[in-house]
Protein backbone atom coordinates (compact mmCIF):
# COMPACT_ATOMS: atom_id res chain seq x y z
CA UNK A 1 0.00 0.00 0.00
CA UNK A 2 1.24 3.21 -0.71
CA UNK A 3 2.28 5.77 1.69
CA UNK A 4 -0.04 8.97 2.17
CA UNK A 5 0.87 12.38 3.66
CA UNK A 6 -0.27 11.70 7.03
CA UNK A 7 -1.56 15.88 7.18
CA UNK A 8 -3.97 15.98 3.73
CA UNK A 9 -3.59 12.14 2.16
CA UNK A 10 -1.84 13.29 -0.89
CA UNK A 11 0.01 10.05 -2.46
CA UNK A 12 3.49 10.49 -0.98
CA UNK A 13 6.95 9.80 -3.17
CA UNK A 14 9.78 7.50 -2.25
CA UNK A 15 11.48 10.44 -0.69
CA UNK A 16 9.65 12.82 1.35
CA UNK A 17 9.58 15.49 4.54
CA UNK A 18 7.93 14.97 8.11
CA UNK A 19 6.69 17.01 10.99
CA UNK A 20 6.87 16.85 14.52
CA UNK A 21 4.07 16.73 16.40
CA UNK A 22 5.02 18.22 19.69
CA UNK A 23 2.30 17.04 21.62
CA UNK A 24 2.97 13.62 21.28
CA UNK A 25 6.66 13.79 20.22
CA UNK A 26 5.61 11.64 16.81
CA UNK A 27 6.82 11.94 13.60
CA UNK A 28 4.58 12.28 10.63
CA UNK A 29 5.15 11.92 6.56
CA UNK A 30 4.33 14.92 4.90
CA UNK A 31 3.91 16.20 1.49
CA UNK A 32 6.05 18.90 -0.01
CA UNK A 33 2.65 21.72 0.32
CA UNK A 34 2.12 20.61 3.89
CA UNK A 35 5.89 20.51 4.90
CA UNK A 36 5.98 24.13 3.38
CA UNK A 37 3.11 25.44 5.44
CA UNK A 38 4.44 23.91 8.55
CA UNK A 39 8.01 25.33 8.05
CA UNK A 40 9.25 28.86 9.33
CA UNK A 41 7.30 31.21 7.85
CA UNK A 42 4.66 29.36 6.78
CA UNK A 43 1.15 29.68 7.10
CA UNK A 44 0.27 27.55 10.03
CA UNK A 45 3.80 27.40 11.16
CA UNK A 46 5.03 27.75 14.96
CA UNK A 47 1.64 25.31 16.10
CA UNK A 48 1.47 21.89 17.56
CA UNK A 49 2.86 20.57 13.93
CA UNK A 50 6.27 21.58 12.80
CA UNK A 51 7.78 20.78 9.55
CA UNK A 52 11.53 19.02 9.90
CA UNK A 53 14.14 21.25 8.27
CA UNK A 54 16.88 20.08 6.20
CA UNK A 55 19.71 21.82 7.95
CA UNK A 56 23.22 19.73 7.91
CA UNK A 57 26.23 21.11 9.56
CA UNK A 58 29.10 19.78 11.42
CA UNK A 59 31.59 20.39 14.10
CA UNK A 60 34.77 18.25 13.96
CA UNK A 61 36.37 19.02 17.50
CA UNK A 62 33.95 19.96 19.75
CA UNK A 63 34.78 21.35 23.22
CA UNK A 64 33.74 18.76 25.57
CA UNK A 65 35.48 16.33 27.79
CA UNK A 66 35.15 13.43 29.52
CA UNK A 67 34.23 14.72 32.20
CA UNK A 68 31.34 16.77 31.07
CA UNK A 69 30.55 13.72 29.33
CA UNK A 70 30.18 11.66 32.41
CA UNK A 71 28.35 14.80 33.70
CA UNK A 72 25.67 14.40 30.86
CA UNK A 73 24.93 10.74 32.21
CA UNK A 74 25.64 9.74 27.93
CA UNK A 75 26.89 5.58 29.20
CA UNK A 76 27.73 5.51 25.30
CA UNK A 77 29.45 7.27 22.29
CA UNK A 78 26.21 8.64 20.44
CA UNK A 79 23.74 10.87 21.44
CA UNK A 80 21.46 13.66 20.37
CA UNK A 81 19.85 16.32 22.09
CA UNK A 82 17.43 18.96 21.60
CA UNK A 83 15.22 21.41 23.17
CA UNK A 84 12.10 19.70 23.90
CA UNK A 85 9.04 23.01 24.02
CA UNK A 86 6.63 21.32 25.59
CA UNK A 87 8.64 20.59 28.66
CA UNK A 88 10.13 24.28 28.20
CA UNK A 89 14.17 22.45 28.34
CA UNK A 90 16.99 20.45 26.87
CA UNK A 91 16.13 16.85 26.76
CA UNK A 92 18.75 13.66 25.96
CA UNK A 93 18.71 10.71 24.07
CA UNK A 94 20.73 7.90 23.14
CA UNK A 95 20.42 4.81 20.58
CA UNK A 96 19.95 1.37 22.01
CA UNK A 97 18.51 -1.85 21.21
CA UNK A 98 15.18 -0.98 22.73
CA UNK A 99 14.75 2.44 21.00
CA UNK A 100 15.30 5.57 22.06
CA UNK A 101 16.44 5.99 25.66
CA UNK A 102 16.49 9.04 27.54
CA UNK A 103 19.22 10.50 29.92
CA UNK A 104 18.75 12.11 32.78
CA UNK A 105 20.41 15.81 31.41
CA UNK A 106 22.28 17.93 33.66
CA UNK A 107 20.99 20.88 32.21
CA UNK A 108 23.77 23.05 34.10
CA UNK A 109 26.13 20.89 32.29
CA UNK A 110 24.53 21.28 28.73
CA UNK A 111 24.51 24.86 28.92
CA UNK A 112 28.12 25.07 30.01
CA UNK A 113 29.20 23.09 26.95
CA UNK A 114 26.96 25.08 24.68
CA UNK A 115 28.73 28.22 26.03
CA UNK A 116 32.14 26.86 24.97
CA UNK A 117 31.08 26.31 21.95
CA UNK A 118 29.62 29.74 20.59
CA UNK A 119 30.06 28.72 16.98
CA UNK A 120 27.41 26.11 17.30
CA UNK A 121 24.54 27.97 16.11
CA UNK A 122 20.90 27.19 18.43
CA UNK A 123 18.82 24.33 16.95
CA UNK A 124 15.25 24.58 16.63
CA UNK A 125 13.29 23.83 19.18
CA UNK A 126 11.62 20.20 18.38
CA UNK A 127 12.67 19.74 14.97
CA UNK A 128 16.63 20.20 14.98
CA UNK A 129 18.82 18.10 17.21
CA UNK A 130 22.98 18.09 18.35
CA UNK A 131 24.07 14.56 17.63
CA UNK A 132 27.13 14.02 18.86
CA UNK A 133 29.76 11.35 18.21
CA UNK A 134 32.86 10.71 20.87
CA UNK A 135 35.84 9.39 19.15
CA UNK A 136 39.41 8.68 19.91
CA UNK A 137 40.76 11.67 19.20
CA UNK A 138 37.97 13.79 21.50
CA UNK A 139 33.94 14.93 20.37
CA UNK A 140 32.28 15.75 17.16
CA UNK A 141 28.91 17.29 16.63
CA UNK A 142 26.22 16.89 14.10
CA UNK A 143 23.62 19.82 13.81
CA UNK A 144 21.24 17.32 11.84
CA UNK A 145 16.92 17.28 11.59
CA UNK A 146 15.37 15.42 14.38
CA UNK A 147 14.36 12.38 11.83
CA UNK A 148 17.83 11.47 11.36
CA UNK A 149 18.74 10.78 14.58
CA UNK A 150 15.13 8.81 14.69
CA UNK A 151 16.58 7.13 11.62
CA UNK A 152 19.54 6.07 13.50
CA UNK A 153 17.50 4.89 16.70
CA UNK A 154 15.29 2.89 13.89
CA UNK A 155 17.68 0.95 12.43
CA UNK A 156 19.49 -0.59 15.28
CA UNK A 157 16.68 -3.18 16.22
CA UNK A 158 17.88 -4.60 12.27
CA UNK A 159 20.99 -4.47 12.68
CA UNK A 160 21.83 -4.49 16.63
CA UNK A 161 23.35 -8.18 17.68
CA UNK A 162 24.45 -9.03 20.85
CA UNK A 163 26.32 -7.08 23.55
CA UNK A 164 28.99 -4.75 21.37
CA UNK A 165 26.39 -5.00 18.24
CA UNK A 166 28.82 -7.09 16.28
CA UNK A 167 30.60 -6.15 12.81
CA UNK A 168 28.29 -5.32 10.82
CA UNK A 169 26.81 -2.67 13.40
CA UNK A 170 30.07 -1.21 13.63
CA UNK A 171 31.03 -0.90 10.16
CA UNK A 172 27.50 0.82 9.47
CA UNK A 173 27.86 3.34 12.44
CA UNK A 174 31.02 4.17 10.77
CA UNK A 175 29.04 4.81 7.32
CA UNK A 176 26.22 6.49 8.56
CA UNK A 177 28.29 9.36 10.15
CA UNK A 178 30.32 9.49 6.66
CA UNK A 179 26.93 9.67 5.56
CA UNK A 180 26.55 12.91 7.78
CA UNK A 181 29.87 14.43 7.14
CA UNK A 182 29.51 14.38 3.43
CA UNK A 183 25.83 15.85 3.37
CA UNK A 184 26.87 18.25 6.20
CA UNK A 185 28.06 22.42 5.84
CA UNK A 186 31.52 22.23 8.26
CA UNK A 187 32.21 24.88 10.58
CA UNK A 188 36.08 26.09 9.45
CA UNK A 189 38.53 24.85 11.53
CA UNK A 190 39.82 28.68 11.92
CA UNK A 191 36.41 29.18 13.92
CA UNK A 192 37.32 27.03 16.57
CA UNK A 193 40.41 27.52 19.01
CA UNK A 194 41.33 23.94 20.74
CA UNK A 195 39.10 21.38 21.73
CA UNK A 196 39.10 19.17 24.49
CA UNK A 197 40.79 15.69 24.15
CA UNK A 198 38.45 12.55 24.68
CA UNK A 199 41.40 12.21 27.08
CA UNK A 200 40.00 8.83 28.53
CA UNK A 201 41.01 5.14 26.65
CA UNK A 202 37.36 4.16 26.86
CA UNK A 203 36.58 6.76 24.21
CA UNK A 204 38.31 4.70 21.68
CA UNK A 205 36.53 1.36 22.98
CA UNK A 206 32.72 -0.41 21.10
CA UNK A 207 30.34 1.27 21.24
CA UNK A 208 27.59 -0.25 23.18
CA UNK A 209 24.27 0.93 22.17
CA UNK A 210 24.59 3.07 19.05
CA UNK A 211 23.80 1.76 15.05
CA UNK A 212 23.62 2.11 12.18
CA UNK A 213 23.46 3.18 8.36
CA UNK A 214 21.08 5.26 6.55
CA UNK A 215 18.58 3.78 4.73
CA UNK A 216 17.70 5.08 1.12
CA UNK A 217 14.78 7.04 1.69
CA UNK A 218 12.29 4.45 0.74
CA UNK A 219 9.47 3.95 3.26
CA UNK A 220 9.51 4.97 6.88
CA UNK A 221 7.69 2.04 8.39
CA UNK A 222 10.56 0.64 9.93
CA UNK A 223 13.02 4.02 10.43
CA UNK A 224 12.35 7.42 12.08
CA UNK A 225 9.13 7.48 11.94
CA UNK A 226 8.21 4.44 13.65
CA UNK A 227 11.04 5.10 16.17
CA UNK A 228 9.60 8.59 17.08
CA UNK A 229 5.94 7.15 17.61
CA UNK A 230 7.87 4.58 20.37
CA UNK A 231 9.58 7.86 21.89
CA UNK A 232 6.47 9.53 21.90
CA UNK A 233 4.38 6.23 23.62
CA UNK A 234 7.19 5.79 26.27
CA UNK A 235 6.49 9.91 27.07
CA UNK A 236 2.86 9.40 27.43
Amino acid sequence: MAEVCEMCAEPLGDRHGHAVDTGTRALLCVCAACRLLLSRGGTVARGRYQAVPERYLYLPRMRLSAADWEELQIPVRTAFLFHNSALGRFAAFYPSPGGATESLLDLSTWERVLAANPELPPAEPDVEAYLIDRRPDGFACHLVPIDACYELVGLVRVHWKGFHGGQEAQEAIAAFFDGLRRRAETIPADAQGDAAPADDPAAAAPVDAVPVDPPSGAGCGGGPVAAAREEGRGRD
